[in-house]
């Protein structure tokens, strides 16, 4: 049985070749896919009844489940998606007051191998990466459900994008061709894999590169985040400077704070000196909890210190607005399993 979801109009129209159809069928079944999000083929309305029949003999739109999904009470929609294989997933979309933008944030692997000592994820370890298909089912899934068109996706949830980039840059693909969502309007982040920021420099693309630095020196990164023992942040300034040269594109440095750790006066000052070169915004998360470990999230007084710290070296700087805490569906609390 074919699954539709996930296929670009030449392999519908094969399918529908095969059913005998025209090319101008495999046209609307793509766009009940991507634009409109249906659920089965039979809400594919403008294909008669006897065509649906012949395609539903060979074809079905997904097998991807909805395990679990949680609402938060900021609108924040956290799904738990099984897979034909048994593994699951975390996606959430983020909606925003007074914004029109709908953002997907998507996972990319089943667990991750990074094991940063902040993240929920890395409790798991790595499983498997996830297919191309499997990346975007996690959005159509969304669409399907609410109703709303996804405009902007980043690629932030469970799992190291970089270490999956081939799957990871063909659903970017699928996003930008299929779904008509702007490069620009996806970003990947990730730990630091320096070959993969390379290639992705080389690359040249529109979308936006996120680094997750977390930390203003290599002595406290290699605490926080076990990659820095592999691609030390020496390094990772080069691979930045390289593909800032390259794209001429800003880059997002996120930085998570943590209490007595990170987000002490001299963290922030060791942190512009290292972002002085770089042509970069900086995202500071507030530390959100997970149970596994003592860390604590500052107060809002020290966050807005450290931020006005580095806005006088010239960059520009947000806090991360808190969304879906209230259902582990924060920055750093996605896990992929069943709520305990």
């Amino acid at each position: 049985m074919e699954i539709l979801s996930g296929l670009n109009l030449g392999e519908i129209k094969r399918i529908t070749s095969q059913l005998g159809a025209s090319d101008f069928r495999a046209r609307q079944i793509h766009n009940w896919l991507y634009l409109k999000s249906v659920k089965s083929i039979d809400e594919m309305t403008d294909l008669s009844v006897k065509f649906r029949e012949e395609l539903k003999k060979v074809a079905i739109v997904s097998d991807i489940k909805i395990k679990v999904k949680q609402v938060s009470s900021d609108g924040t929609i956290k799904y738990l998606l099984e897979f034909a294989d048994g593994e699951c997933v975390e996606t959430v979309l983020m909606r925003f007051d007074n914004r029109a933008n709908l953002t997907a944030c998507v996972s990319s692997q089943v667990g991750c191998a990074v094991d940063c000592s902040f993240c929920a994820t890395a409790k798991r370890g790595f499983i498997r990466n996830l297919t191309y298909k499997e990346i975007i089912e996690q959005v159509l899934t969304i669409q399907r459900d609410t109703g709303l068109k996804v405009t902007n996706v980043v690629f932030m949830g469970q799992g190291e994008p970089l270490l999956n980039l081939d799957n990871v840059l063909k659903a970017m693909e699928m996003f930008n061709e299929n779904f008509q969502i702007g490069a620009r309007r996806l970003t990947v982040s990730t730990s630091g894999i320096i070959p993969q920021i390379i290639k992705l420099a080389d690359l040249n693309l529109q979308s936006t590169l996120a680094i997750s630095l977390h930390a203003p020196n290599h002595q406290i990164r290699s605490k926080l985040m076990k990659i820095e023992n592999k691609y030390n942040m020496n390094d990772l300034h080069s691979s930045l400077k390289y593909y800032i040269q390259k794209t001429g594109r800003r880059i997002t440095i996120e930085y998570l704070l943590i209490k007595n750790i990170n987000d002490t006066t001299e963290s922030a000052k060791q942190l512009a000196h290292y972002l002085s070169d770089i042509k970069c915004n900086i995202n500071l998360i507030p530390y959100n909890p997970i149970g596994e470990n003592d860390y604590q999230k500052p107060s809002n007084n020290s966050i807005m210190k450290f931020k006005c710290l580095l806005e006088h070296s010239g960059k520009k700087v947000t806090v991360r607005l808190e969304r879906g805490a209230d259902i582990d569906a924060a920055c750093g609390q996605l896990r992929g399993k069943l709520p305990r």
